[in-house]
């Protein structure tokens, strides 16, 4: 009898195990499609607002105030584009964002990189301090800060220069957060054989640890460029004249054909602008964007 139950047992913890396996295996083959069309869904939506600017900047600023809902033009025109480049001083507010989103992105590859570096690498009295500031420049918002840099900027005598906007951008604090997430992984014997054979600190950053850290200057580069290129407030509250201003802040003021009255199609046309150098600058470093983003742990 104990026998013949025992085998009874096992025949039904063999049913319980094929059962359950072919639960599994129903799980993981709806899964997926499912995850594929909520991908799809999330990317559809993403993708609306740029398919809605695309087909305003094709439409005139009459079909844009008759129906301003609609998403494909009746009439295609490339007028909007022509009336943008031809606007007096569009050029000088290209030059200007060329201008202070290098000197961001620059401050960032050399000045956050160093920051994160020597966060992650060095141990000095303090560092726990410093760290801690990092983090906590993280939480407050600019808002909460914009006076004080101001007042700051003024008294430095930056103000109205293209300096002045670019320097509270030059060392952002998520850009150490990430270089000093990414250092961390670097191995101290690497950096220490590099000492022994004679190579100093500076030639350690720039010729050892700056080329591993190839994902996270991706990253930090798309990140400080995004937030300068599309700055808007700071550059509107440091520019005391047209020939300061960077291109948001230009197109703002230019698209005003009249007193209240915004011409639509050229600010569209304009965000187009804006936008492509982004687009292109992300397609270009996104396989290393991505490296950065897990070699870092912000997941």
């Amino acid at each position: 009898m104990t026998a013949v139950a025992a085998l009874k047992d096992a025949e039904v913890k063999d049913v319980r195990t094929t059962t359950e396996g072919v639960a599994r295996r129903r799980r993981r083959s709806v899964t997926p499609p499912l995850l594929y069309a909520a991908l799809m869904l999330c990317a559809l939506l993403t993708m609306l607002p740029f398919v809605w600017v695309v087909s305003g900047s094709l439409r005139g600023l009459a079909e844009i105030r008759a129906d301003p809902g609609a998403w494909v033009p009746q009439h295609v025109t490339l007028d909007n584009f022509v009336r943008l480049f031809r606007t007096q001083g569009f050029g000088r507010f290209l030059v200007n964002s060329i201008v202070v989103a290098t000197m961001v992105v620059t401050g960032n590859i050399v000045a956050a990189s160093a920051a994160g570096y020597a966060l992650a690498k060095f141990d000095f009295a303090g560092r726990r301090i410093a760290f801690g500031a990092v983090m906590a420049a993280l939480m407050v918002p600019f808002t909460a800060v914009f006076v004080t840099q101001f007042v700051i900027t003024v008294d430095m005598g930056l103000a109205d220069t293209l300096t002045g906007i670019a320097l509270p951008g030059v060392a952002m604090p998520m850009s150490v957060f990430i270089m000093r997430q990414y250092a961390m992984s670097v191995p101290d014997d690497l950096l220490e054989a590099a000492r022994i054979d004679g190579a100093g600190e500076f030639r350690i950053f720039f010729r050892i640890f700056l080329p591993l850290a190839g994902p996270a200057v991706a990253t930090i580069t798309i990140m400080s460029f995004l937030s300068s290129w599309n700055n808007f407030i700071w550059p509107l509250i440091v520019a005391q004249s047209t020939s300061g201003y960077t291109l948001p802040v230009g197109l703002a003021a230019t698209s005003q054909a009249a007193s209240h009255v915004t011409d639509y199609g050229l600010m569209l046309a304009g965000a187009i602008v804006v936008m492509l150098p982004v687009l292109v600058l992300f397609l270009l470093l996104q396989r290393y964007f991505v490296q950065g983003i897990a070699g870092t742990g912000m997941r």
